[in-house]
């Protein structure tokens, strides 16, 4: 008998840790109302229903940003992921929702594949992706328009794409703080939070 449980390479990590991005951002960017709920189709991931954006200039934007990050979570020189969400009006800062990411660096030198089944980590983001949806049930409630920021965190020298641009850090005065599950590739490990705006700090 031969066994068919294959482990995980840094490769596969990098690849499965963007999917989730992707797939956490467009959820994200549907609870909070950030863009109509008619430009999200349902599709099935990780064993649940989730929405994915229709949008084209949206899709384009988060297939850039996504394929980039997949680079970096490779050369394990990426450290967070923030998504920002801001008043139109005024540009404040209501909501960020904070992807800390861990790589495990020894795996660069290191191919052998590490023991750790690709179902169990994608149970591990479902429950990730359960909890951001979740969560939408008590952050307050965006009233006004918004718009949304992605931030990347990387390692100091590196050199940034033209596409990217230097951004601050983005905080919120008076926020409160949720830590939401992590999960773990075993190579790369991913926690998560949410910092929003009190709602009686108006």
């Amino acid at each position: 008998m031969t066994s068919t449980l294959k482990g995980i390479t840094l490769k596969g990590s990098a690849e499965l840790v963007a999917e989730f991005f992707s797939f956490g951002i467009n959820s994200i960017l549907y609870q909070r109302g950030l863009y109509p709920p008619e430009t999200f189709s349902r599709v099935t991931q990780y064993d649940m229903s989730l929405q994915l954006t229709t949008d084209t200039k949206l899709k384009n934007y988060l297939t850039n940003v996504v394929s980039q990050l997949k680079e970096w979570l490779f050369d394990c020189t990426v450290q967070k992921l923030v998504l920002v969400i801001t008043c139109l009006e005024t540009s404040e800062v209501l909501e960020r929702w904070q992807f800390d990411i861990e790589c495990d660096k020894s795996a660069k030198e290191i191919s052998a594949p590490r023991e750790k089944s690709i179902k169990s980590i994608q149970d591990e983001i479902r429950s990730v992706i359960r909890q951001i949806t979740a969560t939408v049930t008590f952050l307050p409630l965006l009233e006004t328009a918004c718009a949304f920021d992605l931030l990347v965190y990387t390692d100091k020298d590196l050199e940034v794409p033209d596409k990217w641009e230097e951004s601050g850090p983005q905080i919120i005065d008076q926020s409160e703080e949720v830590r939401l599950r992590s999960f773990t590739t075993s190579i790369h490990k991913v926690n998560s939070m949410v910092v929003y705006k009190r709602a009686d700090s108006a």
